[in-house]
């Protein structure tokens, strides 16, 4: 008929429909389970007891007990039965094999200890009467025993008991060592992994919720994109990316950009750990690659994200096992064959995490595998702003609080360091009954995860107080006179978490650090100890954290940097993180000039220190009396005693503050890298 689109489709091969609509067999391991308790009952009841037992005739009972044949009698009311025990004379008579039946019992089955015999009694008064007459005729001497009914049920738990305690232990062991998922030891190859789709109603975090780290998301916001639109890229040829590799410090928001994009992607997102694949049975690594790989394929697309890679993406063979198997190394070639091998494995996207790309293995960051590196660095200026405006939505705040106040007094803190910052705040404001949380309350949090809780209850002598405040006044001297050090903040000498006492500094955010300004830097860490010796003309240990500060940055200007007048435009570093084992890559020879350099460099700027100190001792006597009166000083007071700084960066002077509010915050390290660590501490003594 003209305008019917209906084909008669074939029909199916003979045979085919039924067999097709057939269920298919799968195992379960419940079955193993109900295979073990019908096995144990069947051994319990063709078993059910020790002893041998017969079964005879009220009369030839009575035979038998004329004969005084038994040494015990149990007899149950209820059921009219007893059970005798018989003496070990008369085992061999009652329980004679019968030769005349090849198949019979008794000749088969040997004889045990203390064989009974079972009868049926007419009533129990019956069987008293006729015992009673029986040992006044007779004398026998059989004990009796009256009992309501032989306990069945109790016997059985008794004997099945045991076996289910075992069977229960067996279970629990199983489970556990599958970690917990159902099937126990037999599903112990399967990748333990979190799945993540429309289906499962989870908090949905997206790239709103991930304040700075632009250069990053817009990597990832990409990768996404190509999941949302494929032709938009293929049809100019090019292929989607089948892995990027998230590399940075901790706590700059790896695993937040991993959650963002499960939350933007509308394709099922897996998630798991580098060891989840690790487990003490052997092949099981390699196997739960296979699985995990099995189940993204079945689910394509979708992205793969592994968090900590480097604990099963080791570099191979740097700590050889004396040739035995090697698990790891076993797992990691899965891995890699499952990423790029010779099978396909199209739609899968594979996003890892990890702070130590250093040691993983070149096969495993080749292009291919893992195309793009995304470095997540610590956050600049801007991108601390951007985080502490993520986490003050849900803090209540008043007109003090200024965010770029508080992106600049936090140099070198993470995204996790902010919130931590920020939740801090808000303790600190609800332990002093507060209704909002004050600025004040955030340099109190500053401080207290820089330095620590303050100790004022700490017992400290009056020479050793005086000691500690000529010491800090040293180093607050010293960075106020030197043009490239830091400039100062505050300087307290009240005991905070391991330190005597503190100095908080204001730091330039530079991307490099010149010659000049490491001298001056390590001029100002070794004012302290140069104060103690022209003041009190004695040393003390409380330059121990100044001393191992300037030791590491002389090693690296001779070694790293090449700022050495004997080596210069040297450098030892080895940047592959192969490192030199144990052999050093320098002669003996040139060990001996990087340790006079070091001392050389080291000399030269305590030598400067003295003098700068003694050209202004009245200045730094003035600042330690100071400090000995309010304990705590700010950049205010200094200004006051040696006069305005000559050098005057643009973040102090934007943030000057009055002594009531001042900045506090903390110093970086020697490659000015933002990584923040204590100003001046003095060891205890």
């Amino acid at each position: 008929m003209a305008g019917n689109n209906k084909v008669n489709k074939p029909a199916p091969p003979s045979g085919g429909g039924a067999n097709d609509k057939m269920p298919k067999f799968k195992f379960n391991l419940n079955w193993m389970y109900v295979l073990i308790v019908l096995m144990l009952l069947a051994v319990f009841f063709t078993n059910t007891g020790t002893k041998s037992n017969k079964n005879i005739s009220w009369s030839e009972f009575q035979e038998m007990a004329g004969n005084n044949y038994f040494s015990e009698i149990v007899v149950y009311n209820r059921k009219n039965s007893l059970v005798a025990t018989l003496k070990p004379e008369y085992v061999t008579i009652v329980f004679k094999p019968d030769t005349s039946q090849t198949n019979s019992f008794w000749k088969q089955q040997p004889v045990t200890d203390n064989p009974t015999i079972t009868v049926t009694i007419p009533s129990p008064d019956k069987f008293d009467e006729f015992y009673n007459r029986l040992k006044v005729e007779k004398e026998v001497d059989a004990k009796i025993w009256h009992e309501e009914d032989k306990d069945v049920i109790w016997n059985i738990l008794l004997q099945i008991l045991p076996f289910a305690l075992f069977i229960f232990i067996w279970i629990f062991l199983m489970r556990r060592m599958s970690g917990g998922g159902g099937g126990g030891i037999f599903n112990v190859g399967r990748a333990r992994v979190q799945i993540y789709d429309k289906a499962n109603h989870v908090k949905k975090i997206t790239f709103k919720d991930v304040a700075g780290l632009s250069e990053a998301k817009q990597e990832v916001e990409e990768i996404v994109d190509f999941l949302k639109n494929p032709s938009r890229y293929t049809e100019l040829g090019g292929k989607i990316p089948k892995g990027a590799l998230l590399v940075g410090p901790p706590g700059t928001g790896k695993t937040l950009l991993a959650k963002a994009v499960a939350g933007e992607a509308d394709v099922p997102f897996f998630s798991l750990s580098g060891s989840d694949f690790v487990e003490m049975f052997v092949g099981v690594g390699a196997s739960r690659v296979r699985d995990l790989f099995r189940q993204a394929k079945e689910k394509a697309p979708c992205i793969v994200f592994i968090d900590e890679i480097d604990a099963v993406g080791r570099a191979r063979g740097r700590n050889p096992n004396m040739g035995s198997n090697d698990e790891r190394e076993n797992t990691l070639n899965q891995l890699l064959t499952e990423m790029d091998g010779f099978g396909s494995n199209s739609g899968v996207i594979i996003l890892a995490a990890t702070n130590r790309v250093d040691i993983l293995d070149k096969a495993l960051l080749r292009a291919g595998r893992f195309d793009r590196q995304i470095n997540v660095d610590l956050p600049e200026l801007n991108d601390r702003k951007e985080i502490f405006i993520v986490h003050l939505r849900d803090i209540k705040i008043d007109s003090t609080v200024d965010t770029e106040f508080l992106a600049r007094q936090t140099p070198g803190f993470s995204g996790a360091d902010i919130a931590n910052v920020c939740n801090e705040a808000a303790l600190i404001a609800a332990r002093n009954g507060k209704e909002f949380v004050q600025k004040e309350d955030f340099m109190n949090a500053v401080d207290r995860i820089v330095g620590g809780l303050e100790k004022k209850s700490k017992i400290i002598t009056i020479e050793e107080r005086r000691t500690i405040a000529m010491h800090e006044a040293g180093h607050a001297a010293l960075s106020w006179l030197l043009e490239h050090a830091n400039p100062l903040v505050k300087v307290t000498i009240i005991p905070r978490g391991k330190s005597l006492g503190a100095a908080w500094y204001l730091p330039e955010e530079r991307q490099i650090t010149t010659y000049e300004q490491l001298q001056d830097e390590m001029c100002a860490t070794l004012g302290g100890r140069a104060a103690e010796e022209i003041c009190l003309g004695k040393i003390s240990t409380g330059a121990y954290n100044d001393l191992e500060r300037v030791t590491k940055q002389a090693y690296a200007m001779v070694v790293y940097f090449g700022m050495s007048k004997e080596l210069p435009n040297l450098n030892y570093y080895d940047a592959t993180g192969q490192d030199w084992g144990f052999n050093k890559p320098y002669s003996d020879d040139t060990a001996m000039v990087i340790d006079k350099e070091i001392m050389r460099i080291i000399g030269e700027q305590y030598d400067r220190a003295k003098l700068l100190l003694k050209e202004n001792a009245a200045q730094h006597q003035t600042l330690t009396e100071l400090l000995l009166e309010k304990e705590v000083i700010y950049s205010d007071d200094l200004e006051r005693i040696f006069g305005k700084r000559k050098w005057v960066s643009r973040s102090q002077e934007l943030f000057r503050q009055p002594s009531s509010d001042p900045d506090r915050t903390q110093t970086c390290d020697l490659q000015n890298r933002n990584l923040p660590f204590y100003s001046t501490k003095l060891r205890g003594h």
